[in-house]
């Protein structure tokens, strides 16, 4: 089968959404399938304003019918709703195509806090954005709920996954040299330091021990000089990142807009234990309500999840996150998949 994979989000960008897909690629890939992602690298692109390490393409319709035509893909799935995104949805309305579209991000939440954009804006949109989708995937149950009482429809289940090989389990924490003289117990972040991640709220934690960011965003240079007492690492080879999550002692999940949070299930492999909110994507990696025996800690104080989670053996985290596969994650997108042409069955 020849899958038509466009995306606003990908290599060199570094998140959740890329990881997702960039997973996704090589799962369906290796089952025999060829996947072609358009994605701007391909296109000219500006710089996003406010969000510096994001580009967004530049009139890209005509380039963007050209792969497509070529293609002919035999199913067409949108991953988000940038200028690229609207582009392909163009595309396919004009000529009558089937496709699929995803949720990954809350952005109507990122716009709101960057731009004080009202939700009901953003969502208004996303809405109209999605419409004509044959399947809208959707990362979890609680963000599934929340966009049906929303209005929107054809909403479908899409786990997600994490790489056992590449973050292996620790029963112990992992001695990394050049932490060898920082106060313990070390607390983690990892992800965009941008609005959406309410990251100062991990920062103003009044804890004992190092703080460690990982990441890079809009809003680092003002919050390295805010808090310089933190570690701050920056982006990271996927590799070392792994040895980073297994050398902490918990990692604090402080955003309240994931929509499933892979960084959380990356740590949980190692073996550490996370702290977060009771939100949409902790909630689902977690489970149901019992949250202190699934990885970690998940409460509305922050605090008291920070002290809670370092009470969570690692095997626990690891199990926990034993049960999330992109083998799993790979068999459901496909099954979302509809014939671009409306009718038939997509090839095996």
């Amino acid at each position: 089968m020849k899958i038509a994979l466009i995306t606003d989000a990908w290599q060199p960008q570094v998140n959740g959404v890329v990881t997702t897909l960039v997973e996704l690629v090589r799962e369906v890939t290796e089952r025999g399938h060829t996947v072609q992602v358009i994605h701007p690298g391909l296109f000219k692109t500006r710089p996003c304003p406010g969000y510096a390490g994001i580009d967004l393409v530049v009139r890209p319709a005509k380039r963007l019918a050209h792969y497509l035509d070529a293609l002919q893909p035999d199913a067409i799935h949108i991953a988000t709703e940038g200028p690229l995104g609207w582009a392909a949805r163009a595309y396919c309305l004009k000529r009558k195509l089937a496709f699929t579209t995803a949720f990954h991000t809350k952005f109507p939440e990122i716009l709101n806090s960057a731009l004080k954009i009202p939700l009901s804006w953003g969502y208004a949109l996303f809405k109209r954005f999605h419409k004509p989708s044959s399947g809208v995937l959707v990362p979890t149950q609680g963000v599934l709920a929340m966009l049906e009482q929303r209005g929107f429809a054809n909403l479908r289940g899409w786990t997600h996954g994490v790489d056992l090989s590449l973050f292996p389990f620790h029963p112990e924490v992992f001695e990394l040299p050049q932490w060898r003289d920082l106060p313990r117990p070390v607390s983690l972040f990892v992800g965009r330091v941008s609005y959406e991640k309410n990251i100062e709220a991990f920062l103003q934690l009044d804890i004992p021990g190092t703080k460690v960011v990982c990441g890079v965003g809009p809003l680092e240079a003002s919050l390295k000089a805010k808090y310089p007492s933190a570690l701050w690492l920056g982006v990271l080879p996927r590799p070392e990142l792994a040895k980073v999550y297994a050398a902490a002692d918990v990692f604090v999940m402080s955003s309240k807009s994931e929509t499933f949070g892979l960084v959380m299930l990356e740590a949980m492999a190692c073996g550490t234990p996370v702290a977060g909110f009771p939100v949409d994507g902790p909630l689902e990696i977690f489970g149901e309500r019992d949250h202190t025996a699934k990885g970690g800690s998940l409460e509305h104080d922050l605090l008291l999840a920070w002290q809670r989670a370092q009470t969570v053996p690692r095997h626990v985290a690891r199990e926990r996150a034993m049960q999330f596969s992109w083998s799993q994650a790979g068999s459901q997108f496909l099954g979302h998949l509809v014939p671009a042409q409306g009718r038939g069955e997509l090839p095996a």
